[in-house]
């Protein structure tokens, strides 16, 4: 659980966080979107006992973020992770099994498992010989030697192919499955609406929108409904053997039903077009903007 209230950070004269507040329980995955410089990797830092709060409260796990206990209950992966490149994998993360306490016959279960799911094969050769994308899979293996009950990660698909990128977001999903509370920041919206049960919007160092995305739209989206008739009423163009039209009510459903009902038609097909997450950022820091 991650509660943050009144939280603000400032760095000299520049504000980079100006009293946000959220909270995150159990099996629930949250999203921190916005342009750079919004003040989301801040934002993570505070959560994590990286970065000390200029003002307000951040309680992690039933923890203040400096308590040195809550190491052994947090997972953070930041968006750069150097790695030990001598290291492989395995010696790697048995590495830090060690510095976090974790019984050796419970470390070794642990590392094979995780490196199963992320799909890393390769385990005892150096790290430094990596890709990003094998790189990245065993720092997310560091930041789960512990088992931790809370995860806090920084761009965690960044830079990563596709392939790397959807065993990533899958592998978030089960872990919220598994009731970790998890937090992360995305640049690329289709990870964060992929995966995510509630988003907020930074800008500015604010949340602009935050809720569900079904409750963002709602309030800053669109909705547009497409018609397919098998016969053409005012408005509607051609759409190969069909006729279509658009409109953005239930009202105007209704209205082009029974135009079509009235020349013995039949509407065929109804489809929803909504306002994608990317649509909905665009729109909500344009108006924190003009704000």
């Amino acid at each position: 659980m991650i509660t943050v209230e009144g939280l603000r950070k400032r760095y000299g004269e520049v504000e980079a966080v100006s009293g946000i507040d959220f909270s995150v329980g159990p099996g629930e995955v949250f999203g921190l979107v916005g342009p750079n410089g919004a003040g989301k990797t801040s934002t993570l830092k505070m959560l994590s006992g990286l970065v000390e709060p200029s003002e307000g409260s951040v309680s992690v796990d039933g923890m203040d973020p400096e308590n040195p206990e809550l190491r052994r209950r947090l997972g953070f992966l930041p968006e750069e992770s150097p790695l030990y490149d001598e290291m492989t994998p395995r010696s790697y993360l048995e590495f830090f099994a060690d510095v976090y306490d974790v019984p050796e016959d419970v470390a070794s279960e642990r590392i094979e498992s995780t490196l199963d799911r992320l799909e890393l094969d390769v385990r005892d050769r150096p790290v430094g010989d990596f890709s990003k994308g094998m790189k990245r899979k065993v720092a997310i293996g560091r930041s789960l030697i512990n088992d931790p009950a809370v995860l806090i990660y920084d761009e965690p698909a960044s830079g990563l192919d596709p392939i790397t990128t959807n065993t990533v977001i899958e592998f978030t999903r089960e872990l919220a499955s598994r009731e970790k509370t998890i937090v992360f920041s995305a640049h690329d919206l289709y990870h964060v609406e992929s995966v995510c049960d509630e988003v907020a919007i930074m800008h500015d160092g604010r949340i602009a929108a935050q809720g569900t995305l079904e409750s963002i739209r709602e309030q800053f989206g669109t909705v547009e409904y497409r018609i397919y008739a098998d016969v053409k009423v005012d408005g509607m163009q051609p759409a190969g053997d069909l006729f279509e039209t658009s409109v953005e009510s239930m009202a105007g459903v209704d209205r082009i039903r029974k135009q079509v009902n009235a020349m013995d038609g039949q509407i065929l097909d109804i489809r929803t077009d909504e306002s994608s997450l990317e649509d909905l950022f665009l729109e909500v820091t344009a108006r924190a903007g003009t704000a």
